[in-house]
Parts: structure tokens; sequence; C-alpha cells
């Protein structure tokens, strides 16, 4: 079984940064891509930031030249560097991750969610 395990959610004023972690453990073959959506109350899950096993990048609009993706495919461990965050960034991120596993199954996984809260 392959699990996501989130962390770094937590509450900060805006202008803040904070930076999330995902690390993906299990019966791993590769992790195409990586992902972080996020959901806000009241509104549907949104795609954030995705980044491919080359390290091919893109971003939701509302966050481009804030938020920053990478991943160390060593540690199949995907981040979210979140600057000048705003009120509206207030949401449960979640990682995601295209995953190959033993005798070649893929699959795709989510994480638990993480609380950002953005206020002051």
């Amino acid at each position: 079984q392959v699990q996501l395990a989130e962390s770094g959610g937590g509450l900060v004023q805006p202008g803040g940064s904070l930076r999330l972690s995902c690390a993906a453990s299990g019966e791993i073959v590769s992790i195409h891509d990586m992902a972080w959506y996020r959901q806000a109350p009241g509104k549907q899950r949104e795609l954030v930031a995705r980044i491919t096993h080359n390290h091919s990048t893109n971003y939701a609009d509302s966050v481009k030249g804030r938020f920053t993706i990478s991943r160390d495919n060593a540690k199949n461990t995907v981040y979210l560097q979140m600057n000048s965050l705003k009120p509206e960034d207030t949401a449960v991120y979640y990682c995601n991750a295209d995953i190959i596993q033993l005798r070649w199954v893929r699959s795709d996984y989510w994480g638990q969610g993480t609380q950002v809260t953005v206020s002051s």
C-alpha cells in the first residue's frame, strides 16, 4: 500500500510564508506527476500547482509568482513554498501523486489534507 503524509500547514498572517511537504511511502516503483490542490469552505477543490518527474511545473493563475512547487525524487517528496500569502489562500491543501507500484500497478493517491489559514 502507498501513503502520502503531508505536513507544514498552520496559521500565518497576511504577507507571511509557509512551506508544505508531502512524502510518499510504501511499495513505490516510481512517481509521475505530483501536485497540490486546495479546497476552501463552500468551494470546489482546485489545482494549485503540478510538477512532472522531470520538474516541469504549472501553476494556477492565482498563485503564480507567489508559490513554488518542487520535488525530491530520491525522497519521493513534493514541496510547496508559499510566499506573500493572502486571506483568500485559506483552505485545506491536499497532496496528489500519480504512482507506479510493484507489478506496475498505476494509481492516483491523495494525502489527508493540511489546513492553511491566513488571517491577522
